[in-house]
């Protein structure tokens, strides 16, 4: 009897002896994200061009008939963008400024490429991007004088008529400089640092200046005003903005232009 206690206190049963085994929470399953779907922006249908024939009237001060080609006081007409088309400018550009998306990566990489040279950096601004042909209703008529003074044809020489502007397509800025305020929209812009940059560097990232000195368009020059037309035809987006300016660049080509 005694030798069978204490075997029996020597070697318990397995289940009496061992240890107890201090059991933590259960773990906890770790979710697994799911992506979200991203529902791509609803595809616009490009404007229908303007026509190209019939008087048209302005200002509320009578009807001008269109030239044999379209064009209205050696404006082409160019069809307006839905505000639905287009998209905010960088805000490195100041203001508010809309534009068409197509333009915006080579917008981006200008703006870029123009922070780093160091006799420019951050003062490059947008002074106009899109303006809608009620918009530029107002911008023509209001520069024409309450009492009428100044023809339309004078008027024209500065600014286009409504719906005959290339601000409307939404691929057009005007740039300006921070630094010379009071050159921008004026001559003088073209031998501002920015001016100059811009000329030298603007048609590698797609924008060709519309209006040149001297043009044959016989419209004022504007080395401020840079139209969006790819670097490429290739390029994505760039085959509808060339498109819209094909007459213009092949009678009245950009200097310097895009090829």
């Amino acid at each position: 009897m005694r030798r069978s206690f204490v075997l029996a206190c020597i070697l318990p049963p397995l289940a009496a002896c061992a240890p107890a085994v201090q059991q933590g929470p259960a773990p906890v399953a770790t979710p697994v994200p799911v992506a979200t779907p991203v529902t791509p922006p609803p595809i616009v249908a490009p404007p229908r061009p303007a026509p190209v024939t019939g008087p048209v009237a302005l200002c509320g001060r009578g009807t001008v008939q269109r030239t044999a080609d379209g064009r209205l006081f050696n404006h082409f007409p160019y069809p307006d963008m839905p505000a639905t088309a287009l998209v905010d400018a960088p805000p490195a550009l100041g203001g508010s400024c809309r534009i068409h998306p197509a333009m915006l990566p080579d917008l981006t990489r200008l703006l870029a490429a123009a922070d780093a040279d160091p006799a420019i950096a951050g003062t490059l601004r947008a002074v106009s991007c899109h303006r809608s042909v009620a918009l530029q209703q107002l911008t023509f008529c209001g520069g024409i004088g309450p009492d009428g003074s100044g023809s339309f044809a004078e008027r024209a020489w500065a600014s286009a008529p409504p719906g005959f502007s290339e601000h409307s397509t939404g691929y057009v800025v005007d740039f300006g400089s921070a630094t010379a305020p009071a050159c921008n929209a004026e001559g003088c812009f073209g031998a501002t640092p920015a001016g100059r940059w811009l000329r030298a560097n603007a048609a590698r990232f797609g924008f060709e200046m519309s209006f040149p000195a001297g043009n044959k368009q016989q419209v004022k020059w504007e080395p401020w005003h840079w139209r969006w037309v790819g670097t490429a035809a290739s390029e994505a987006g760039a085959t509808p903005a060339r498109t819209m300016f094909a007459t213009a660049r092949t009678r009245f080509p950009a200097e310097p232009k895009v090829e």
